[in-house]
This record gives C-alpha cells, sequence and structure tokens, in this order.
C-alpha cells in the first residue's frame, strides 16, 4: 500500500456523503481502490475528481458478502470489517457495526484476500465514468479467478491447521 490509501471491498457504495468523503480523499492525494459488488454509485478517474479511485466488480460463482476495509496512513494500517454496505439505508436507518482487527495473522488473511481479488483477471470489471463494465486486462499468463483462489486459500490454511 502506500503512505496514504483506503480498500474498501463492499457490496454496495450509494451513500453520497461516504462518496463526497472519497472525492474529497482523492483530491488530497489519497490512493483509493474499490471492489464493488454490486451498485457502485461514484465514478472513479475523472480528472480533478477521482483520479485517485480504480474501482473493479466481480460476480462470479459464489454470493459474498465480506466488507474488508484497509486504511493506510504513513505506512500504518488499520483494518476493519463490516455488516453494512455503504449506503444511506445502512448508514443512517439501521445498526450496523464495523469493528477493528488487531491480531496480524486475520489481517495478513485479509490483506492476502484483497491482494487476490486486485489481481483477478478473469471476473474483475472496471468500474469507470462509462460504465461500460469492460473485463480488467492483465499481461500474466496465469489465469486469477479470485473466488476460486480464496477457496484455494483457505482450503491450504485448513489443511495446515488439520495435518499439524
Amino acid at each position: 500500500m502506500t503512505a496514504k490509501s483506503i480498500i474498501l471491498k463492499i457490496n454496495n457504495l450509494v451513500d453520497n456523503d461516504m462518496i463526497y468523503k472519497l472525492y474529497n480523499a482523492s483530491r488530497s492525494g489519497v490512493k483509493i481502490k474499490l471492489i464493488v459488488r454490486g451498485i457502485c454509485s461514484l465514478i472513479p478517474g475523472v480528472p480533478g475528481l477521482s483520479d485517485n479511485i480504480e474501482a473493479i466488480s466481480i460476480v462470479d460463482k459464489y454470493l459474498e458478502h465480506s466488507r474488508i476495509f484497509i486504511f493506510c496512513n504513513n505506512d500504518d494500517e488499520k483494518y476493519y470489517i463490516s455488516s453494512a454496505d455503504w449506503m444511506t439505508r445502512n448508514l443512517d436507518n439501521r445498526i450496523e457495526v464495523a469493528s477493528p482487527v488487531y491480531d496480524k495473522d486475520i489481517q495478513r488473511e485479509l490483506k492476502d484476500n484483497i491482494d487476490i481479488i486486485l489481481r483477478d483477471n478473469k471476473k474483475a470489471r472496471i468500474i469507470d465514468e462509462y460504465q461500460a463494465n469492460i473485463y480488467k486486462q492483465y499481461s500474466t499468463p496465469e489465469t486469477i479467478r479470485s473466488q476460486f483462489k480464496i477457496y484455494d486459500y483457505y482450503k491450504t490454511i485448513a489443511e495446515r491447521r488439520v495435518n499439524g
């Protein structure tokens, strides 16, 4: 991660207040990577507004519900998991929870998940101002379908725990 960055993995991003906060962070030089499975009302890549924001969407075999937030300031990463998408109905009208993650092993697992997702070259689509939903292209010979890679990742962890 860069000195100042935000990575968000959520299902929906439609709350105007949160979107404006992300635009302000982008204008301040914060590098932002979004993984938004469903609705994303933020428009990435607009010069002077969101040029520091990249966004992808991955819809694949498994329905995902994890919400992961990683905030980094001067190389100090803060990890959170949450129950809520950034939607007005969730943030203003419901009781939702976001919890910090302090355990270094769990932080590593969350970061590994995010890294795998960001390398997806099979199902990742670019969210941009044109709403073209073009598949993201990578110059790697390996096919990375993140949901399957994450499944394999946790299967390996479970096998190690069982086998000692």
